[in-house]
């Protein structure tokens, strides 16, 4: 049996454009113009699956975009991994920020990843660390190396809330049963450091609409006298945080949990240099909730921030005019403990109380989920602690994440199995933001631990 190292080495450059291929298609599921290519890459992702191995992959309808299952069995009485990923990917606006075409990747040199990284949009979010475990997979049948059964579930709607995925589980629990689920959708702290996350901040997203006249003004002759809808909503933003950085939506707080100075004191133990976190940024300080740390700001507190603001005129040029109306998007991190219904409901109603006369307010909940966070005294936390030790030289750090994936707490809810979250990204890999990439020698190295995980798990499961 060929090692998993030797045999990353020996294929990485056909890994690589495989990958490559997949990043071209642009799967975008928040617009619909890109049905045609989201559902391409879907059938992309089942042709994949079946080449590397699954006895079984079907495209699962649902009303929304499909869901991709695949999975091979190999003994029933042995235990079964669930790898969920998606295939979907953001929006990639503002294109011109883009230092080279968002779905036509290229492999470039930085500071970070002097092998080298692939720019494009999903090529850390998600499919590149999607394509890991396919590759993963690959390997391990080719190789006699698959210790346990092993199930798929990648689907197309996980950048725009995953509207379908409760759906197809509630239909599909028999099909989707297994004894753990395995991520790949975040990071690790350094390539040197590597990380597991052990906890996922909830999320609240919410779009805002302020109406004023019955059409746009000239600015000169009703400038004064009419409120202008978009310096109402930045009055109404603004008002949404005090001074020191605290949400002000009546209730907002209620269920946050306090986290003891012990678990703080054992989250300032990982590595975090503030000056060179605001190099990275390009940033000459940092800015937060007074009384916290900037790591303890990007994961263990709730946050609000407005994710886009429009309305008037905004053409080249200048054109003086009072708008009929603006708009905004506002997202909301959540802690554990707090419900993102009702954390919509709570925006929702605080929104419109502060409303002025001569405006009419529009709150509109787009998606959201609950936060997770998962023991680090588990079998399954083990075999990851194990993995990552046998292919890093060194145990990982637990770390809680700033970011969302509202369907792991679905996951226990619906499927009573816990969800290791082994992510290989960076924070510096731009996800959401206009050059994402994802290193090459991160992506290489997700393929070489994955398999590491499914052999520590099997092990740990016969004890």
């Amino acid at each position: 049996m060929k090692d998993v190292k030797s045999y990353v080495e020996e294929n990485k450059d056909r890994f690589i454009q495989e990958l490559i291929d997949l990043l071209k298609i642009p799967s975008i599921s928040a617009d619909p113009a890109y049905k045609k290519d989201v559902l391409n890459t879907a059938d992309a992702v089942k042709k994949s699956l079946e080449e590397a191995g699954c006895d079984k992959v079907e495209i699962c309808e649902t009303p929304g975009y499909p869901i991709v299952y695949g999975e091979k069995i190999i003994d029933k009485n042995l235990p079964t991994v669930l790898v969920y990923g998606h295939y979907d990917v953001q929006p990639p606006d503002p294109i011109n920020l883009w230092e080279s075409p968002p779905f036509e990747p290229v492999i470039k040199k930085t500071k970070i990843h002097p092998e080298g990284a692939i720019f494009a949009r999903g090529a850390c979010d998600d499919k590149g660390q999607m394509y890991m475990h396919v590759k993963a997979l690959e390997y391990m049948t080719k190789n006699d190396a698959l210790p346990c059964n092993v199930k798929f579930m990648i689907e197309g709607e996980e950048e725009v809330g995953s509207e379908s995925l409760g759906w197809f589980i509630s239909k599909n629990k028999e099909k989707l049963s297994n004894d753990v689920i395995l991520i790949s959708d975040t990071g690790m702290i350094a390539k040197d450091v590597p990380s597991i996350t052990t906890g996922l901040r909830g999320l609240s997203y919410m779009e805002v609409e302020v109406t004023g006249p019955n059409r746009d003004l000239h600015s000169g002759l009703y400038g004064g006298a009419v409120a202008n809808p978009i310096n109402v909503l930045a009055k109404m933003i603004a008002s949404l945080q005090d001074e020191n950085n605290h949400i002000t939506i009546p209730g907002f707080y209620d269920k946050v949990e306090e986290l003891s100075k012990e678990e703080r004191d054992k989250m300032a133990e990982a590595p975090f240099d503030l000056e060179e976190y605001k190099e990275k940024l390009d940033i000459d300080d940092v800015y937060g909730e007074k009384g916290y740390s900037t790591l303890e700001r990007a994961s263990i507190r709730p946050t609000l921030d407005v994710n886009g603001i429009w309305g008037g005129y905004t053409g080249e040029g200048a054109k003086t005019v009072l708008p009929g109306k603006a708009f905004a998007k506002i997202s909301m991190r959540l802690v554990p403990d707090q419900d993102w219904k009702e954390i919509s409901e709570l925006f929702k109603n605080h929104f419109e109380s502060i409303a002025p006369k001569g405006v009419r307010v529009k709150v509109n909940a787009h998606h959201g989920g609950q936060a997770y966070v998962t023991p680090i005294d588990t079998m399954e936390y083990q075999a990851a602690n194990d993995a990552y030790k046998e292919a890093f030289g060194k145990d990982p750090i637990p770390q809680r994440s700033g970011g969302s994936i509202p369907i792991v707490a679905l996951f226990e809810k619906e499927l009573q199995s816990k969800t290791i979250l082994m992510g290989f990204g960076l924070d510096t890999d731009a996800i959401h933001s206009p050059n994402e990439h994802f290193g090459v020698w991160n992506y290489l190295k997700g393929i070489q631990t994955i398999p590491l995980f499914f052999q520590h798990f099997t092990k740990l499961s016969k004890k």
